[in-house]
């Protein structure tokens, strides 16, 4: 059937349309080609100090801290701190109800006077038994005492004797039993480890306190810090750790203390990861303290922190933009880094060395500073070549 000559008309101008839009792509594409690539420039700034910093958030933590539990099991009749009050080294804290530990010392004592008695009959049993071995032992020799006599006699002094050392035995552990009981009844009197401030307070009194057990934590009655050191505990990525050592300077920023910082020392890098919550596959983070130099008696544990950490510092180096850094191919076979430069509308690949990463910027051995790199956008550098043809993007936006 033939077709009409509308529709062949209408087909042709697609096909026309269809030409004339290619040839404007082809056109477009070779004269951007022509203009270059547009690209970021950025100069190899010449750095004479340059330093890289490690950062972190957590909170602060007393130096030295004591969470003060019970070693005996009881009410609390008596809590003679309250939270923030100052206390001393060896200050009556609380006191755990003693009736039960006073009832078992007093028994304790009893049966150790008891067994003290008991000593001392077999030690009077013992003297009379030896005596009557050695008048036997006298009778025989004028012939009146039986050689089986002398022997019953001896055998009697000789269980004597061990009675006695059995009853000394029993004694010692009846003096043991004693001490027990009194150390019990003495630890129902919690008293203050050292000088601190009671930071935190998690009883009242009346309340039951229990002593821990094998999977089962005890009563924390309090917890005592001693505020004149301060520390900022942190967690770290996994990333940084490494470039974290003992006795790097750190600068600590407080929400609580805005437009502050507070300098301080690395004291502490943890030597494993801290363990995961749940499940979830996620980032390791390592626990680092930072020890505060010169700590504000204002402050108190708990106080969420920021830690600026030192990790390295070099001088007199030449750095560009972190992302100018771009792996190529290399003649033969594997990967080398460097940065495009930018020579007279073309990119020249020039390779590099890396040092120090320091924020945004790197440095980098083997080029001249003041030397422009081309420092983006991404998309370009990944896809940009050897000799290639490039614009800086700023003039692009200007035409």
């Amino acid at each position: 059937m033939l077709e009409s000559r509308p529709v062949r008309r209408w087909r042709w101008l697609v096909g026309l349309a269809f030409l004339v839009a290619a040839a404007l792509l082809v056109s477009g594409l070779r004269a951007r080609r022509e203009q270059g690539t547009p690209v970021d420039l950025a100069p190899a700034a010449s750095r004479p100090l340059f330093q890289s910093f490690v950062t972190a958030s957590g909170e602060i933590v007393a130096s030295r801290y004591a969470d003060i539990g019970s070693s005996v099991m009881g009410r609390l009749v008596a809590l003679a701190v309250a939270e923030g009050e100052a206390v001393a080294r060896g200050q009556v804290l609380a006191r755990i109800d003693p009736v039960q530990a006073a009832s078992e010392a007093d028994a304790a004592a009893a049966l150790l006077r008891a067994l003290e008695a008991e000593l001392a009959a077999a030690r009077a049993r013992e003297t009379d038994a030896r005596l009557a071995a050695e008048r036997a032992r006298a009778l025989i020799a004028q012939g009146i005492q039986s050689q089986a006599e002398v022997d019953a006699a001896g055998a009697t002094a000789d269980a004597a004797a061990a009675a006695v050392e059995a009853a000394d035995r029993r004694v010692a552990q009846g003096r043991a039993q004693r001490a027990r009981a009194r150390d019990a009844l003495a630890k129902t009197e919690i008293t203050a480890p050292m000088d601190g401030v009671v930071t935190r307070l998690s009883v009242r009194e009346g309340e039951m306190v229990v002593i821990g057990v094998q999977n089962q934590p005890g009563t924390i009655l309090m917890t005592l810090s001693d505020l004149s050191a301060l520390d900022a505990e942190v967690k770290v990525a996994e990333a940084d750790v490494l470039r974290l050592a003992l006795g790097q300077s750190a600068s600590v920023s407080l929400e609580a203390v805005p437009g502050r910082e507070f300098g301080g020392r690395v004291v502490e890098v943890g030597a494993s990861a801290l363990p995961l919550a749940g499940g979830a596959a996620a980032a390791r983070e390592f626990r680092v303290v930072v020890r505060l130099d010169a700590p504000e008696p204002t402050l108190r544990p708990g106080l969420t922190c920021d830690v600026r950490i030192l990790a390295e510092e070099v001088r007199d180096v030449v750095t560009v933009p972190l992302q100018a850094v771009v792996l190529r191919r290399a003649e033969g076979g594997g990967e080398r880094q460097g940065v495009f430069l930018a020579e007279g509308g073309r990119a020249r690949f020039a390779p590099v060395e890396t040092g120090v990463i320091g924020g945004l910027d790197v440095e980098v051995r083997g080029l001249p500073a003041g030397a422009e790199v081309v420092a983006g956008p991404f998309q370009a550098l990944r896809d940009l070549a050897d000799g290639a043809a490039i614009r800086p993007r700023a003039a692009a936006g200007g035409s």
